[in-house]
């Protein structure tokens, strides 16, 4: 390179290269943090740590875990526990796939007050649901802590006070729409989804404690996510008592853009249409296509997963769908395991009768009122939002600076 030949680095603007060379370096701050601030947001992620883990002295803990954890994720933990006076029995089995809780483990779990889960059935199992709504216990889920690295990310230390009112309001926007319902999702690739929801049956959906922004271990039959990142589902099936045993109305098509265990997002418009809460038809002529066809046939929707941290990175959707705000997972029951996820994922924190759907842009309507518009979660310009992130910064930067 000619280092003194002008270079046109704009109209009518000329600079000698190597001049410009050394006075333009960059257009943007180092992406790394200086010591002092890395310290002060690390400060910040202990906080949320300290009031997610409400562990008491009198507290009896019991840690159900897998070997594939981070083993200093389980010391953290571990060490936080003991420094307020209880010791916690673990048990650990090699994965953490487990559908129910064993019947050996159960003797133990029973005498529990307090629980970290890293086991899938955390919060289906109907004997861990029990011990929680009679007993009390306190859970909390680390599918989103399993390294501890996790501690210095933006996520992390997000208030999780902030995160409780971005929930309360889409619950709110819920309860308002679901009065003249259905809930609907579209989007530019031709979706058209609807959910027949009503009043009684989102009023069920939002009655526990994370759809109430609670989101710290604290009261009694408590079960929160940490990292504070994932959900609560803005969709789940009614009870079949609520229903009166009538198949759930979920029926349309969505397009989704990618899911989990998929290495590249899918260069097909790939259909999935359901009847009555259940998958009929998946188009497309791809492989990935034809992998979701024999994967999603007779599988039922068990979840629809919106993120609500700001924080959380927008394209990262392993291991159970994105946990950026608006972004959307379509948590779907299999028919049957699928031999694609056991190649594919065999140390997945999921089984092999579960998967994922993504998008990233979609609209969703309750009623006539906007839940999501275009992949942006409208509660986040909803104004007690705008100002509690007041409190804590620039809401701007909150609440839309999302990290890619």
């Amino acid at each position: 390179m000619d280092t003194t030949r002008p270079v046109e680095i704009g109209p009518g603007i000329d600079i000698g290269a190597r001049s410009y060379l050394e006075r333009v370096g960059r257009a943007m701050p180092d992406a790394k943090a200086a010591e002092a601030l890395q310290t002060l947001h690390f400060f910040g992620a202990l906080d949320n740590f300290t009031k997610m883990f409400d562990i008491r002295n009198d507290d009896t803990v019991v840690f159900l875990l897998d070997r594939l954890i981070d083993p200093r994720v389980v010391s953290a933990i571990d060490g936080f526990s003991r420094a307020r006076g209880p010791k916690p029995t673990a048990i650990v089995y090699p994965s953490c796939q487990q559908t129910e809780i064993p019947e050996s483990v159960k003797p133990i779990l029973d005498r529990a007050t307090f629980v970290v889960s890293s086991w899938f059935c955390s919060v289906i199992d109907p004997h861990a649901i029990k011990l929680r709504r009679e007993a009390g216990q306190r859970w909390v889920k680390i599918t989103y802590f399993r390294d501890l690295d996790l501690l210095d990310t933006p996520q992390a230390r997000f208030p999780i006070e902030l995160i409780g009112e971005i929930i309360r309001a889409t619950a709110a926007r819920i309860l308002r729409g679901a009065q003249n319902g259905p809930m609907t999702i579209t989007d530019r690739r031709g979706s058209n989804w609807r959910y027949d929801i009503k009043p009684e049956w989102a009023k069920e959906l939002l009655d526990n404690n994370r759809w109430r922004g609670e989101l710290t271990a604290q009261n009694p039959g408590s079960y929160v996510h940490y990292l504070p990142t994932h959900g609560p589902n803005i969709y789940q099936p009614p009870s079949p008592k609520l229903r009166g045993g009538a198949p759930v109305p979920v029926n349309g098509t969505i397009y989704p853009q990618w899911a989990v265990g998929f290495p590249r997002p899918f260069s097909e418009r790939i259909g999935v249409r359901w009847e009555d809460d259940t998958i009929v038809e998946v188009t497309g002529e791809s492989s990935d296509a034809e992998v979701l066809r024999d994967m999603l046939g007779g599988g039922k929707l068990i979840e629809l997963g919106c993120g609500f941290n700001p924080k959380s990175p927008r394209h990262t959707i392993y291991p159970a769908g994105p946990n950026s705000p608006g972004a959307l997972h379509y948590g779907i029951d299999l028919a049957k395991p699928s031999d694609y996820i056991r190649r594919m994922m065999p140390n997945w924190e999921e089984p092999p009768v579960h998967m994922d759907l993504v998008t990233f842009d979609s609209t969703v309507m309750v009623g006539d009122v906007p839940l999501i518009t275009d992949g942006f979660l409208e509660a986040l310009r909803d104004q007690p939002v705008i100002r509690l992130a007041g409190l804590y910064g620039d809401p701007v930067d909150l609440l839309e600076g999302w990290p890619e």
